[in-house]
């Protein structure tokens, strides 16, 4: 029969459940309720000793209400325990978990009842709470005999609920109690209200507000501080010790001085109108704070609620306790209320002057407006509005700033301070990204009280320490994603600013928006001319290269680079030169404005291999690097340590032209160029391409226009000289006809051996001058010249009925004239051939040259005569062999001048001298013979090493300058 008898015992166990249960839930006196709790656990439950108390959370203390013990003697478990940290039933009441013990005798964390363990031979031990939702109303203690004893699991739930409910039944009876006992507010607000409205002034209403807080709370003290902004401090305005002593004084009797400072954590709480409770092991403050407060108060609890009016902190009421104290809600809403009416009534105390400064406010706003609208000098406007606002706020600077996207930071534009203060003279960063989200959604002027410890603007922070700034009002003029314009208030010592200040603060900035906007219009308008100017004097140098009054090399790149460094206004700019085909970049250097900014210009740069050039011309605009992506090796060639930033562009007309360089432009790393700027640039570097490609092209074709014209003027004179030579040699052979003796036979040799020689030389000009001159070298005494000139001139001296004659080579002849007949010509020539003058060169292009100007000087000239003149020019120059101070002397060049009496045309000698600009497209004598050949003449004789000359003497004799090169005694 013994399964039915182990289903009565566990009927009997859920009876008594039930019967405790029931009892719990209908007793409504606490020690009933732990007698039954008591007895069902003696009855059910094998445990020594069991001890019950309830918790007070107030004192953190528990209250013994009884127990059992071996002895029955339960004197001792109706004792008062105060919990101390790290001790085992505090560990209880604060985790709300049950905790168990092996051995109660040996465990640390329960002192006080090691006694009691080993009186009764105490082991193992559970400690439970009462508990109901998260509040511990108490706990339960089972010690037992055994070692370890622990609780089965039936036997444990049965407990837990018997736990639950009494913890369920002890709440309710604690709600009720605290019903009967808890004092209500709103009673003695409604008084203190009434009360409010019979006092007078402003300090009467503080002290019956201390009054009736001090007997409502009944703290130690009760204050009422007050803060100053100047200066950042709060100070007791009132106190219920005070008035007690010496009511007239209270108001003098200030607090030693809170400051912000030293309390920045309290302070900002209260600002943002929270109220703060600091009470026994709780605070709405950080822990470090909190002790801070305390020792500076000299308390150990507080209850301090804010006293605000339109958003500004006018104080707080404190109520303080010399003992750890849990403030209730009562406390903490009567405290608020209190606080509440005081900033209803302390307005009232200055409502004239507030009214008046409001008054005074809108006055300073529309001032402001009419003087921004009416005044044409926006710094005599700016001046008006910072003397204003500066004396309404009592701030130290008025700075307003714009940004600059170029330089990437704020610019001062104007700023206003006392004579006894300087200028700032610095810039300051870009917004981080936060600074200026927050300055886009406020509606009201940026409040810095603390520089030192704000972190808002810190980017900001050194600069203006530096410069003694340490408070802050900042208002954005005008809005977008980067504020363009700033408006700051600065003021030298920790300080705040009311609502009505700030509101004021931003309305004017919003005005000086208006300014800020006219100053970036001009600011536009500027740079708009500045680039218009640009292409202008662009445009001038074209065309100054063009009309060939620039001079210098690479005078169009060099100016071109000053221009579009001047509209980016960059320290450095220079042009990576090379003409098609070449395989080394030549640097030509344009801007340097910096020494800490430049290029190696002997550098050898290799077109091919250099990464910055190739990256250039597979751009098809302009591109931006970083000089920290760019390779070691180029990174070589750069000479300046604060190049930051580069810009490069190609120089080609379109993909199909070969570049014929890249422009490279240099700044700071935190230089901004705008799109506008960048615009202007690429547009004049693609103009300095075309411009490029054009000068090329024009001096290519020059130059070829220049030889095609020497070759055919040199073909068409020896093609004459050949045609004339071998018709004479025909000639005297058909005279000749069939030689019959040995004479007639030489003749006819000697015939035959010209005609040979002048196919010979038709066959080298043919050879050798297909396309170009060929340059020869040989020498030919000057008479040998002279001579031959002469022979070829003979009929058209006969025609022109011209006297010639030579002087300067041997004797002069007689009247310096030389007969008709050419005997006699050639005999005169030949008596002074002891002359030892012989030039040197190519004889047939002089030869041809001086023959020009003779058939030219004839032309001219009819019936008269013709000069030659021939002289020695010497130089002295330094020779090897001679000593430092001496310097040997010898012959360099034969002036050979040709003067005539014939008439020339004022333009084609002004064109000669080459002392008129020439355009290309106007009619020029120089298009056309005799000023073509002529003009020939004279870039041949250049290229041969001599020149030629043209000009007329005061005798208005037309004088043909040629200086021909001599040649050494050892040629």
């Amino acid at each position: 029969m013994g399964q039915p008898q182990k289903l009565i015992a566990a009927e009997q166990q859920i009876v008594s459940l039930g019967r405790v249960l029931q009892s719990l839930r209908e007793e409504d006196h606490v020690e009933v309720l732990i007698e039954s709790t008591i007895s069902y656990l003696k009855e059910q439950f094998d445990y020594k000793l069991v001890w019950i108390a309830l918790y007070d959370r107030l004192n953190h203390i528990l209250f013994g209400k009884g127990g059992i013990t071996p002895d029955s003697d339960t004197s001792f478990l109706k004792k008062r325990v105060v919990l101390n940290p790290g001790d085992l039933l505090e560990q209880v009441v604060i985790e709300q978990r049950p905790l168990g013990v092996a051995d109660l005798r040996v465990e640390i964390r329960v002192a006080e009842w090691h006694k009691v363990a080993d009186k009764f031979q105490i082991q193992g031990t559970i400690v439970l709470p009462i508990r109901y939702k998260d509040r511990c109303l108490g706990l339960i203690l089972l010690g037992s005999e055994r070692w370890g004893y622990l609780l089965p699991g039936e036997a444990k739930a049965r407990l837990m609920m018997v736990l639950g409910e009494l913890g369920a039944v002890l709440y309710q009876h604690e709600i009720k109690l605290q019903q009967k006992q808890t004092k209500r507010p709103d009673e003695p607000l409604l008084g203190l209200l009434d009360n409010l409205r019979t006092l007078n002034n402003l300090d009467q209403r503080l002290e019956a507000v201390v009054q009736a807080t001090h007997q409502f709370v009944s703290p130690n003290r009760t204050n009422i501080y007050w803060f100053e902004r100047e200066g950042r401090y709060f100070w007791c305005r009132m106190s219920n010790q005070l008035v007690k002593i010496n009511r007239e004084s209270s108001s003098q009797q200030a607090a030693a001085g809170m400051t912000v400072q030293e309390l920045s954590d309290f302070y900002y709480a209260l600002a943002v109108n929270q109220i703060v409770s600091i009470g026994d092991a709780r605070s709405s403050l950080k822990s470090h704070f909190t002790a801070k407060l305390l020792q500076r108060l000299g308390v150990r609890s507080l209850l301090a609620a804010p006293i605000i009016w339109q958003k500004n902190l006018l104080g707080f009421l404190a109520v303080e306790s010399n003992e750890p104290r849990i403030w209730t809600e009562t406390d903490k809403n009567f405290v608020q209320g209190a606080a509440g009416l005081i900033s209803l009534v302390a307005p009232t105390e200055g409502m004239e002057s507030t009214i008046k400064q409001i008054q005074d406010d809108t006055q300073l706003t529309s001032q402001v407006a009419q003087a921004i609208y009416s005044e044409h000098d926006l710094h005599k406007t700016l001046h008006i509005c910072a003397t204003r606002v500066l004396t309404r706020l009592s701030a130290t600077r008025f700075l307003l700033l714009q940004y600059n996207p170029e330089q990437n930071n704020y610019q001062f534009i104007y700023q206003s301070q006392p004579n006894n203060r300087r200028p700032l003279t610095f810039t300051l960063d870009a917004l981080k990204q936060l600074d200026g989200q927050l300055l886009q959604r406020s509606n009201q002027a940026v409040e810095i009280e603390n520089l030192d410890e704000d972190l808002r603007f810190f980017n900001w922070r050194l600069p203006l320490l530096e410069n003694g700034v340490r408070s802050l009002l900042v208002c954005q003029c005008t809005k977008g994603n980067t504020p363009a314009a700033l408006l700051i208030i600065a003021h030298e010592t920790h300080r705040s600013w009311t609502t009505l200040e700030k509101e004021l603060l931003w309305a004017v900035s919003q005005q000086i928006g208006v300014i800020v906007r006219q100053w970036q219009l001009h600011t536009r308008t500027q740079q708009q001319e500045k680039i218009s100017q640009t292409f202008e004097q662009c445009l001038n140098i074209l065309a100054q290269v063009q009309n060939g009054k620039a001079s210098g090399e690479n005078y169009l790149e060099r100016t071109a680079l000053e221009q579009i460094a001047s509209v980016l206004d960059c320290p450095l700019a220079v042009l990576l030169s090379w003409s098609p085909g070449q395989r080394w970049a030549e640097v030509i250097p344009g801007v340097i404005t910096n020494t800490q900014f430049g290029v190696f210009s002997d550098a050898s740069i290799p077109i091919k291999a250099e990464a910055l050039i190739q990256r250039a011309l597979a751009q098809k605009g302009h591109l931006t690097l970083k000089m920290d992506d760019l390779p070691s090796e180029t990174r070589k060639w750069f000479n300046g340590p604060d190049i930051g930033q580069i810009l490069v562009m190609a120089l080609r007309t379109n993909t199909d032209c070969e570049p014929t360089g890249v422009v490279l432009l240099a700044d700071h790393n935190e230089r901004r160029w705008s799109e506008q700027s960048l615009s202007a640039t690429a547009t004049l570097i693609s103009q300095l391409a075309w411009w490029r490609r054009q000068k090329q092209i024009t001096q290519l074709l020059e130059s070829t226009t220049e030889e095609l014209r020497q070759l055919n003027w040199y073909k068409n004179r020896r093609l004459e000289e050949m045609q004339r030579t071998a018709a004479l040699s025909l000639s005297q052979i058909h005279d000749l006809g069939i030689p019959t003796n040995e004479l007639a036979q030489m003749r006819y040799q000697l015939l035959l051996r010209q005609l040979d020689q002048t196919t010979t030389s038709m066959s080298g000009l043919l050879k050798l001058e297909q396309w170009q001159l060929h340059m020869s070298w040989e020498t030919m005494p000057i008479a040998s010249l002279l001579k031959r000139s002469l022979e070829r001139v003979e009929n058209l001296l006969k025609q022109q009925k011209l006297w010639i004659g030579v002087h300067g080579l041997g004797q002069p002849i007689e009247d310096g004239e030389l007969p008709k007949n050419s005997s006699l010509i050639r005999g005169v020539l030949a008596s002074n051939s002891q002359s030892s003058m012989a030039i040197a060169g190519d004889i047939v292009k002089i030869e041809l040259v001086l023959h020009e100007l003779l058939v030219a000087a004839c032309c001219r000239s009819y019936g008269s005569r013709i000069d030659i003149w021939c002289r020695r020019l010497d130089e002295c120059r330094p020779v090897d062999g001679a000593s430092s101070t001496e310097a040997a002397c010898r012959q360099i060049s034969l002036e050979l001048s040709i003067t005539d009496n014939g008439k020339i045309e004022p333009q084609l000698m002004a064109a000669l001298s080459h002392n008129t600009p020439k355009d290309v497209l106007a009619p020029s004598n120089l298009d056309q013979p005799p000023g073509l050949h002529l003009l020939i003449c004279q870039n041949l004789m250049h290229q041969l090493g001599g020149e030629l000359h043209f000009y007329q003497l005061p005798d208005h004799r037309v004088v043909s300058r040629l200086l021909l090169p001599l040649a050494d005694n050892n040629s």
